[in-house]
């Protein structure tokens, strides 16, 4: 099973491939190998997608974090340029006798890839006389899961209660049990966690979303990375407070709302704040603005109704994992906002009450409704497209609820089919339309 925590990840931006990724991978190097005697040098070289957009995408950086041992879950993102300046400057690891000269050291690979994945790293530990001791590869598939050429995925390997591996599966299950969604997933998570863990769990999730959300609507000035995009959620929040007192408030004013939350929290992933990977940073505003839409303009809400929605997420998310992808490297933005749509949409039609068919239904809608969607990021940094796509993605995600709970699940499109529809796409899309930066947006439009 895809656990709601390996879907679920606190961490920081802008890229759960790019940025979260590598940090981990990095990381497990250090503490591998490093504590190994006689180590003098360590070298790291990234490849494909990870190569062509890492320093847009902080990849650099978080190589440089990971081999100082830290992690995307603790680390101050306030601290994480010091931390590696620092590093260019010292060259030290914090490991007696290894050096890192970051200049030398960490290596764009723009001609290869490696074989199992686009986003390819490879760390090497040498010592005094120039010899490899350590060699290891390590794959970024998107979401912040890592593997190595020789391991299975970053999941919790367990036999979950009720297992299913499609949605017809899961459906059969609902109807079997007469369990929810929800509850379906819940039950699988007390395989890993107890109950009191599982709750605790989902509330952080949950207060770490909202978090980042009002810490992006405080923020102002332009984003890192030289595209000059300035930050909108702060003005736009202004906008909507002090509209509250007219008459002549437009009906589609929810939209601006929901827009906002997503905003908010993509701008803030941006800049390298906290996010939480949902299912991957170029997609964390998603959910995270239909969430608090649900909390704050659907009546009813809950701690438990929140839960839910994290929940009956987690699963569609699991399912697009396994049966496809979530990685903009690997099927393009499809993956990746298509993915979110579909499990917020998911995830409020549980927390509304819907069926489990008709929670099928609106995941289903959410996704057919950004396939084809091409990951062209301008520059290589996170910004633009990819922070308005976060607004739409969450709008869609709302409008393919509203649909489907307004029907009985009834249609005549399958979420399977739609999932596998979306695996097809990605594997047709020519490579610079996936986390390249060389094609669509990214070479039409000026970088600077």
């Amino acid at each position: 099973m895809i656990s709601t925590f390996d879907l679920f990840k606190i961490g920081v931006g802008p890229s759960s491939s790019h940025t979260v990724g590598p940090m981990l991978a990095a990381r497990r190097f250090r503490e591998a190998v490093l504590a190994e005697p006689g180590i003098v040098r360590v070298t790291a070289e990234i490849y494909g997608s990870l190569a062509w957009t890492g320093r847009g995408h902080g990849t650099d950086i978080a190589i440089f974090l990971g081999l100082l041992g830290h992690d995307p879950a603790t680390v101050d993102p306030d601290l994480t340029t010091s931390y590696a300046n620092e590093l260019r400057r010292k060259g030290d690891l914090g490991i007696p006798g290894v050096v890192f000269n970051a200049e030398r050291d960490l290596v764009f690979n723009f001609t290869e890839v490696l074989p199992l994945h686009t986003n390819g790293m490879r760390f090497r530990a040498y010592d005094a006389g120039g010899t490899i001791v350590a060699d290891q590869i390590f794959y970024s598939i998107g979401g912040g899961f890592v593997v190595s050429d020789v391991a299975a995925a970053e999941t919790s390997v367990v036999q979950p209660k009720f297992a299913f591996g499609s949605a017809r599966e899961l459906l059969a299950l609902a109807v079997r049990t007469r369990l929810t969604v929800s509850q379906i997933q819940f039950a699988n998570e007390l395989t890993l966690r107890s109950r009191e863990e599982i709750e605790e769990g989902l509330d952080a999730i949950r207060d770490a979303m909202f978090a980042c959300i009002e810490r992006g609507l405080r923020m102002d000035g332009e984003l890192p990375g030289g595209l000059r995009v300035r930050r909108r959620a702060k003005r736009l929040h202004e906008s909507l407070e002090g509209g509250k007192l007219s008459n002549t408030r437009p009906a589609h004013e929810i939209v601006d709302w929901i827009s906002l939350y997503a905003l908010a929290v993509n701008e803030e992933n941006a800049s390298g704040g906290r996010v939480v990977t949902a299912p991957t940073n170029g997609a964390a505003g998603i959910i995270p603005a239909v969430l608090r839409y649900c909390r704050d303009f659907c009546p009813g809400w809950t701690v438990e109704r929140g839960r839910d929605f994290l929940l009956t997420a987690a699963a569609i998310g699991g399912l697009i994992k396994s049966r496809a992808s979530i990685s903009g490297a690997e099927v393009g933005c499809q993956g990746e906002v298509g993915s979110a749509a579909a499990m917020a949409a998911a995830g409020l039609t549980a927390a509304l009450g819907g069926t489990a068919f008709q929670i099928e239904n609106a995941a289903e809608i959410a996704m057919e409704h950004h396939l084809g969607m091409t990951c062209d990021p301008i520059a290589g940094l996170v910004q633009v497209p990819c922070i308005e796509r976060n607004a739409f993605g969450a709008n869609k995600a709302v409008v393919a609820a509203s649909l489907a709970l307004r029907g009985d699940g009834e249609h005549r499109v399958t979420l399977d089919e739609v999932i596998e529809t979306m695996r097809q796409t990605g594997l047709d899309m020519q490579s610079k339309y996936k986390e390249t930066s060389l094609g669509g947006l990214a070479v039409n439009v000026a970088a600077c």
